[in-house]
């Protein structure tokens, strides 16, 4: 397993170099740059500059330099210090905008991905082992109805329903008293209030089309020969489903670690942006949106570097989870 380890290791670096190349490149595709956006949000405000105004913003911001002057500059920071660069909207550090909503959306994104598969597995396990049952019916029309209905259309109703009929303040994660206050016990409490409308929309889409993954691999495994050896030893029938079947159907949910890692950082960005939550998702789209390269090139970065190691653990706990994966 060391070999192995190491050898993905190595094969990553040049992955990491490759991709944050092409992200830079893909984020300087689009016609004029952040300067541009930038003129053309004044204009719309109505503000102007003048042509020589705009010329000294490119100049400062280093615009004017070749592509590849831009992103060796760049790159060879991150690597040589540890900085990502300064946010040309924000006129701030990259580092210090990311770290600063990094903590509430990871809490976020990891309990949503908790609660989504304390419920995917056992609901698909019943499912399966309890084919065409009345709840095996009642799952399947809540897997296509969670699946069918867009997270951010489930989380404007929900906003709706809290504000409509239980009267509480909705929108964002804290209420405006508690927005720059520090911590204590009255903020926790009011961000428990406002969090449960974003953890149920997020769950209630991956729980969704998981439910109907866990059954459909249960179903596969529970008629091939080792499950019914397991019987005819004598052994009850929560042993043989949790202890082999539901060992082998958990391949795919092992597999998703691999993506499940960077949308622990990103988050659900839509719904994000819906719910007014200060998570990375909304930073990312507006970077993308104004140009600001060096902060949207270090989101897919960073984004890149959590799919390499998500995709390597998930390997490693497959390997761990089902014998007869081999490293080779």
């Amino acid at each position: 397993m060391v070999a192995f380890i190491l050898r993905r290791a190595l094969l990553a670096i040049p992955t990491l170099i490759f991709i944050s190349f092409i992200s830079f490149v893909i984020i300087q595709l689009p016609p004029g740059d952040y300067v541009t956006a930038y003129v053309a949000q004044l204009r719309q405000s109505g503000e102007y500059i003048s042509a020589i105004q705009e010329a000294q913003l490119r100049e400062q911001f280093g615009l004017n330099d070749p592509m590849l002057v831009q992103y060796w500059r760049w790159i060879s920071n991150i690597v040589l210090r540890g900085e990502f660069g300064y946010s040309l909207e924000w006129n701030a550090p990259v580092s210090s905008l990311i770290w600063d909503r990094l903590g509430l959306t990871l809490a976020i994104s990891s309990v949503s991905l908790v609660i989504t598969w304390l419920i995917a597995i056992p609901v698909g396990v019943y499912s399966a082992t309890r084919q065409y049952s009345f709840f095996d019916h009642f799952f399947t029309v809540f897997g296509f109805l969670g699946k069918g209905i867009p997270d951010f259309l489930l989380a404007l109703v929900l906003m709706w329903m809290a504000f409509a009929y239980m009267n509480l303040d909705v929108g964002g994660l804290f209420s405006p008293q508690y927005q720059n206050a520090p911590w204590s016990l009255a903020k926790v409490v009011d961000l428990l209030a406002h969090l449960w409308i974003p953890l149920v929309v997020l769950a209630t889409g991956g729980a969704a089309g998981l439910i109907r993954v866990m059954r459909a691999n249960m179903l596969d495994e529970l008629g091939k020969p080792y499950v019914e050896t397991a019987y005819a030893q004598g052994l009850s029938e929560s042993k043989v489903v949790w202890n082999y079947p539901v060992r082998v159907a958990l391949n795919p949910f092992i597999s998703t670690v691999g993506w499940a890692l960077p949308a622990l950082f990103s988050g659900d960005i839509i719904t994000a942006v819906v719910l007014n939550l200060p998570t990375t998702g909304p930073l990312l789209l507006q970077a993308l949106k104004m140009q600001d390269m060096y902060l949207a090139g270090s989101f897919i970065l960073i984004l890149s570097v959590f799919t390499v190691i998500g995709t390597l653990i998930s390997d490693i706990l497959l390997a761990w989870f089902d014998p007869r994966i081999r490293y080779a």
